[in-house]
């Protein structure tokens, strides 16, 4: 539901649908976001599905309490339409100045998740550890690690506490070592993403990301786990259908 989609949008679509790819995961932002994704779905509801939550880069002390009622009306209001809570999390990439507030806000969401049992999707940039200890303190989450980009420890970690990792473009990068990390993991851990309009997988770097080009994250996994691509096809959407299962993949 990206502005950057606006002028090819059935086009992005109909790409997607002839790789395979029949089934999208759109994340909320804030509550400027809603309005568009909610728009996108409706034009494509047997292809996107969504997810509402507060994402921790939007969060700020004047409006977090505000931003995070919207997101729990939504649930409260529409709860068939929302097959997870996100995206959330905590990140420090660029700020550390509101980690308590982030912290705060995403384990309130964490809760608004286990009080409308559904799954969660979590970002997190430079802040495992922090991420880590509010999914300790919650307690009882379930869902997928998005666009993981840490260590062998926190991918240990992360199915240890019940969540699968989302893998996107950056395994196919040469000096990105995700394919290391994953690969004691297992497959069954795993789930494939785009984070589209970001990070897309090589030879296309530099450029717009889509879902037509999952089959070259799922060709990478296929390497990396020494299977076939159908394989990957078909472990990865089990793991996408029990994690989401109201997602419908």
């Amino acid at each position: 539901f990206e502005p950057v989609f606006d002028d090819d949008r059935q086009e992005v679509v109909d790409n997607a649908l002839a790789v395979g790819v029949s089934r999208v995961l759109l994340a909320n932002v804030d509550s400027t976001t809603i309005a568009q994704m909610r728009s996108c779905a409706a034009q494509y509801p047997e292809f996107c599905a969504m997810a509402m939550g507060l994402h921790p880069t939007s969060v700020v002390p004047e409006t977090m309490e505000q931003e995070l009622q919207t997101a729990l009306t939504e649930l409260s209001n529409h709860p068939t339409d929302y097959c997870a809570v996100g995206e959330i999390g905590i990140d420090l990439y660029w700020d550390a100045t509101y980690l308590k507030e982030q912290q705060q806000v995403f384990e309130a969401q964490l809760d608004f998740a286990k009080q409308y049992d559904l799954p969660v999707l979590i970002h997190t940039r430079k802040a495992y550890a922090e991420t880590f200890q509010s999914l300790q303190r919650v307690r009882g989450n379930r869902g997928v690690m998005h666009c993981f980009g840490g260590g062998i420890e926190e991918a240990k970690k992360a199915v240890q506490l019940g969540f699968c990792l989302g893998i996107g473009g950056v395994v196919t990068y040469k000096n990105s070592h995700l394919d290391e990390i994953i690969r004691p993991i297992g497959l069954q851990h795993i789930v494939l993403e785009t984070d589209a309009p970001y990070l897309p997988p090589t030879p296309h770097r530099g450029k717009r990301n889509e879902p037509k080009y999952i089959p070259l994250i799922a060709n990478k996994l296929a390497e990396v786990f020494g299977t076939t691509i159908d394989d990957v096809d078909t472990i990865t959407t089990q793991t996408a259908r029990n994690y989401f299962p109201l997602a419908k993949f």
